[in-house]
């Protein structure tokens, strides 16, 4: 590999690109919870780069021997991140999650390609559309409410775990979808959280209201549920 120092700035340039724009992604799975944050996102699109650098640069021609390919490194991250993509996604109860953060890490190993290339544009423009994908988009699918209604998180006080079943039938009624339960013992009874699935049009004062009329059950808390 070339030692100059024109040469050594623009490969460590292309590294702290690849760098900054895989933490730029990773930040907003980072706010939102996800496990694969701000470093991993940064180290894959990092990793990539560098591997894509070693593959263009480090492998120089020698005399009589077949001329090397720069395109294999790039083919087996492309192959091997699917492995780490595959890591992300996990089932929880009768949902999955973890797609979109699979779907974030395999675009950032992309990203990392680019800057690695130097083709800095390529990797801009891919770093905005992946931020796009994840926050308005998302932000935007929500408001219309195309998977069927929103997602919440419902955590409930449960005197004895029978009680469930008076729960399982107001939802039921209200045609409301539960996604997964958890329960966990308390000092008066269960403490059961579950992640519903509205219809279209909310009812959340509705479900709220018929789920505290039942007597041995009290509604703690509810949140918007993070998809993906």
């Amino acid at each position: 590999m070339p030692t100059d120092l024109q040469f050594q700035a623009d490969i460590s340039t292309r590294l702290l690109v690849a760098a900054v724009f895989g933490a730029m992604i990773g930040l907003e799975r980072e706010i939102h919870g996800h496990q694969a944050g701000v470093r991993t996102h940064m180290l894959v699109s990092l990793g990539s780069a560098i591997f894509t650098v070693l593959s263009m640069y480090g492998f120089p021609q020698v005399a009589g021997a077949g001329s090397t390919d720069p395109s294999r490194i790039a083919a087996q991250i492309v192959t091997g991140i699917g492995f780490l993509g595959a890591g992300a996604i996990v089932k929880f109860g009768t949902n999955v999650r973890g797609l979109t953060t699979a779907a974030s890490l395999w675009v950032v190993a992309a990203v990392g390609l680019a800057a690695g290339t130097g083709a800095y544009f390529v990797a801009a423009v891919g770093t905005a559309l992946a931020m796009i994908s994840l926050w308005p988009v998302h932000r935007l699918v929500a408001r219309l409410e195309l998977s069927g209604g929103r997602a919440v998180r419902v955590r409930l006080s449960l005197k004895k775990l029978d009680s469930f079943a008076g729960v399982s039938q107001v939802l039921l009624s209200n045609r409301v979808e539960i996604m997964s339960v958890q329960s966990e013992k308390s000092k008066g009874g269960h403490f059961m959280d579950l992640e519903l699935r509205l219809p279209v049009g909310g009812l959340d004062h509705k479900v709220v209201s018929e789920l505290g009329q039942l007597g041995d059950v009290e509604v703690e808390s509810i949140t918007a549920a993070e998809e993906a």
